[in-house]
């Protein structure tokens, strides 16, 4: 497997370039949309063609390049059926993979962050999106988040993986890059060390967070995969 970890620091998001090294056909996992030209450099340079798009869901922290790819290379979008992206080219649920040359992708539902949040689960690693990161995870404050769900599916879904499963998340903003299902178990200072699901809660709903930045341009542009100023009719 040809692999890249991309970040884009206004945001601290991770975008994570995927690829088949026989067939060179690859995605790319919550791709921004002011790193189209990074992205279609990159592709080019390692001979690679770009099938899909891949979101973890409707992000509030910016805006996604799913659209401006498909316009300028073809690729195809995908968005979980209930992210509220109807524009999206496929509407995966749990249970759907992804087909990248010989390479496959497992789709897992993890819905707590927002209604439509996906994990990307390869033989050796996991692409958790803001469900799980590392040391932490998504707000659940806002975008049907519920705290509860979030607990029972992060436990379901992700910490039943194999404990050396890499984590790759959609976000950090300390520089760390990668974790392991092990390590968040016995670290995660929200979801690990034992913690019950009531007292997950109880921590989710006494951190006091700021309104997040790109939230009023963001979740707009996303529902219409990445298309800003696009009224959805």
């Amino acid at each position: 497997m040809i692999f890249r970890q991309l970040f884009e620091p206004a945001s601290s998001t991770y975008t994570y370039l995927l690829a088949d090294p026989d067939s060179r056909a690859a995605v790319l996992i919550d791709p921004v949309i002011e790193e189209v030209e990074t992205y279609v450099k990159l592709l080019a340079e390692l001979g690679l063609r770009l099938e899909h798009t891949l979101e973890t869901h409707v992000h509030a922290d910016h805006v996604t390049a799913g659209s401006a790819l498909r316009d300028r290379l073809g690729s195809r979008t995908v968005v979980h059926r209930d992210g509220g992206a109807s524009c999206a080219d496929r509407l995966v649920q749990h249970g759907d993979r992804i087909q990248i040359g010989a390479l496959e992708l497992e789709v897992r539902e993890v819905p707590g962050h927002t209604n439509g949040c996906i994990a990307y689960v390869a033989p050796d690693r996991v692409f958790t999106g803001d469900a799980l990161l590392i040391g932490g995870c998504g707000r659940t404050d806002f975008q049907q988040g519920d705290a509860g769900k979030l607990y029972d599916n992060v436990h379901a879904q992700i910490f039943s993986l194999p404990p050396d499963t890499l984590i790759y998340p959609g976000h950090d903003y300390k520089g760390r890059t990668v974790s392991t299902v092990k390590e968040e178990l016995a670290t995660n200072a929200r979801l690990g060390g034992g913690k019950t699901r009531d007292e997950f809660i109880e921590i989710m709903a006494n951190l006091k967070l700021a309104y997040p930045k790109q939230i009023d341009r963001a979740v707009p542009a996303n529902q219409a995969c990445g298309r800003e100023g696009f009224v959805q009719g």
